[in-house]
């Protein structure tokens, strides 16, 4: 091949890319940002589906908090010693833990601490 054939195809290869650049380029870019859109709205929709699932999740825990509350409430009322030995138990794990540094006795009468304790 002579040098001037090597240069004419060149030339030739040249004008082809860039006419097929300037029809193929918008046609790219509207492929690319219908792409983009559809991308876009998955997200959107993958956020939604987690945000509904974080709703119904806080709903089963705030029902179940709720069924919990109501058990307790129920237990208290059928066994008026629960009350004390839940303090109990509650005060000897903080004496355990080193949560509680000084323990004070308060002399009481049914229950109702004596204010005027030695006066009479």
């Amino acid at each position: 091949m002579k040098p001037l054939h090597v240069v004419g195809i060149a030339v030739v290869a040249i004008i082809v890319f860039l006419v097929a650049l300037l029809f193929f380029g918008p046609i790219y870019k509207v492929w690319k940002s219908g792409k983009d859109g559809e991308a876009t709205l998955k997200r959107a929709e993958s956020e939604k589906q987690v945000m509904i699932e974080t709703a119904k999740a806080e709903v089963e825990a705030a029902e179940l908090r709720a069924r919990a509350i109501e058990l307790v409430g129920e237990a208290a009322q059928k066994y008026p010693e629960y009350r004390e030995q839940e303090f109990i138990a509650a005060f000897g794990e903080a004496i355990q833990s080193g949560s509680v540094n000084q323990i004070i006795y308060v002399p009481t009468e049914a229950n109702i601490p004596i204010i005027e304790a030695g006066g009479r």
